[in-house]
């Protein structure tokens, strides 16, 4: 007969090797602004020079975390869905092939021929028809517009298209690299917009109720 103390011993062994072991959290990938103010309302420093509007067209600084595993490249772009003026919504900023050890943009790191973008990095042609930044500037008389920042997280250290790609063609061709994706959304209406006075201070319940 066996000692007591090595069955035991087995029967602990055994226990011990059906345990499942837990993995470590993944921490989530997240986009978002030091700037708190773009979280109620696009301040107009970071909106447009054009379209009639004079405001200071700065692209707002960028920070994220949490990009997964096998990240070789980010894409970062800035979309408006609500844009009536096109089928397709607008453009405002495309830039691809960030490094991966990026993890923020500083403020004005958008205009054409940057010289504060980290080494590499391209930008694509926005809707304005030029490689870089330009802000937000909604028809007067329209509700809040809604501005998505997104980040593409992709397992490729380069996007294979051509310079000055347009941002339907960097977005469509990511697609099949994307290892992760964080969005931003900021809101923004010229002040004669009676709807809601401004987006400042409105939640996304609030904007979703808006009139067509």
């Amino acid at each position: 007969m066996r000692p007591i103390f090595l069955e035991r011993a087995l029967a602990l062994l055994i226990c011990l090797s059906a345990t499942p072991v837990n993995s470590a959290p993944q921490s989530k990938f997240l986009l978002s602004s030091p700037d708190s103010q773009l979280a109620a309302k696009v301040p107009e420093i970071y909106t447009a020079n054009a379209f009639g509007c004079t405001r200071g067209n700065a692209s707002p600084p960028l920070q994220w975390i949490g990009a997964p595993a096998g990240t070789k490249n980010f894409v970062v772009t800035l979309f408006d869905s609500d844009d009536h003026n096109t089928p397709s919504g607008w453009w405002h900023w495309v830039e691809y092939d960030l490094p991966a050890t990026t993890n923020k943009l500083p403020k004005g790191a958008g205009v054409e021929h940057s010289s504060v973008l980290p080494a590499g990095t391209k930008q694509g042609r926005t809707d304005l028809g030029n490689d870089a930044y330009h802000g937000p500037g909604p028809e007067k008389g329209d509700p809040p517009h809604r501005y998505t920042f997104t980040m593409y997280a992709l397992n490729v250290e380069k996007l294979d298209v051509p310079p000055s790609s347009s941002g339907a063609m960097v977005v469509e061709t990511l697609k099949e690299h994307v290892v992760g994706k964080a969005v931003f959304i900021a809101h923004y209406a010229l002040r004669s917009w009676r709807g809601f006075g401004t987006a400042e201070g409105r939640s996304a319940d609030d904007l979703s109720k808006r009139p067509s």
